[in-house]
């Protein structure tokens, strides 16, 4: 008996102490890149007369007809650029994917794009587990909507890209279009998924300053205000997208387990993401003198969406699959 319990000891011990040494590794990783960043000087007098945002994909929709996921896919339209951040999930992989689905009921033609943005290369935003696997991603099993499409992605791309797109790897804050920039790849490390890169972006709206949009903000809100604010003379009046705030459920669930909860931070399981962090979130966020706020329920639960309803009132916008935000 005593030999059947040190068996099952190590095989429980073992790959948590194998986890926690990765995770342990990539914090001081995160720390020193944070260390060593220097806020390069940009000419960051362009900016763009309107701004709107229509989520495509995401786990919430304001019409019951459209497909929804917990996955992300917004169509960015920053002045005369339209920008799609992300493609989604496509949990089933269904071919048209709820990506392609959603944009063809809502007239939106991905033809068109200026450009791709992937905030980073999980699963429910390069369009599917295959994808993350080969570091790709795909609008869905079939054809490609797209024809010369410059695809920005914060890590380099292996896998075949789909007919018509050509990878951009971003290393460092650069602007993709008049008034429209990445923060740059920033890092984190999470619990099971590793290291992960991501980028946001931020947009400079002519008379009322920068708007960052945001695929998961694994990096945390604080340090992607932080960003922001290093780069650009103008002051934050949006924050629209993922924040990753799985508190209590998760969108991905394993009977009782959360699944989200459990890898989407930098601590061990029994230590996860709170209350608390929530709060110190929406401090940052009105720190900064936000005036728009929308969180993305593909990655936070329901008390987060109402705890951020009730601290911003009018100047939360719910992020819901085929409602535009305008601002």
């Amino acid at each position: 008996m005593a030999y059947l319990m040190l068996i099952l000891a190590l095989v429980i011990i073992a790959p948590l102490s194998l986890l926690k040494r990765k995770l342990v590794r990539g914090i001081h990783r995160q720390e020193q890149e944070d260390a060593a960043f220097l806020p390069p000087e940009l000419d960051s007098s362009g900016s763009v007369p309107t701004l709107s945002i229509l989520p495509l994909v995401d786990f919430h929709a304001a019409d019951e007809t459209l497909a929804t996921e917990a996955g992300v896919s917004y169509l960015v339209t920053a002045g005369d650029t339209r920008i799609l951040l992300d493609v989604g999930a496509n949990e089933k992989c269904e071919d048209p994917s709820p990506l392609l689905a959603n944009a063809k009921k809502l007239g939106v033609d991905l033809g068109s794009l200026d450009a791709l943005v992937l905030s980073h290369l999980h699963r429910d935003h390069v369009g599917g587990i295959p994808e993350e696997k080969e570091k790709r991603f795909s609008f869905s099993p079939g054809a490609s909507p797209c024809s010369d499409l410059p695809v920005y992605t914060p890590e380099t791309l292996t896998g075949a890209l789909p007919t018509g797109c050509h990878a951009v790897t971003v290393t460092a804050p650069r602007e993709l279009a008049p008034g429209v920039w990445s923060l740059g790849p920033m890092g984190r490390s999470l619990f099971i998924m590793g290291y992960t890169v991501e980028q946001a972006l931020a947009i400079h709206v002519e008379g009322k300053g920068m708007a960052l949009i945001i695929g998961c903000g694994h990096p945390t809100i604080e340090r992607l205000l932080e960003r922001c604010q290093a780069l650009f003379p103008h002051p934050i009046f949006a924050v629209i997208g993922g924040l990753h705030y799985p508190i209590h459920g998760g969108r991905m669930m394993l009977g009782p387990l959360n699944l989200q909860k459990l890898v989407g931070s930098d601590r061990m399981p029994w230590n996860g993401l709170t209350e608390e962090d929530v709060q110190r979130g929406m401090d940052a966020i009105q720190q900064a003198g936000v005036t728009a706020v929308g969180l993305s329920p593909h990655d936070s639960c329901d008390w987060s969406l109402n705890r951020f309803r009730e601290v911003f009132g009018d100047a939360y916008q719910p992020i819901e699959v085929g409602r535009t935000l305008a601002l």
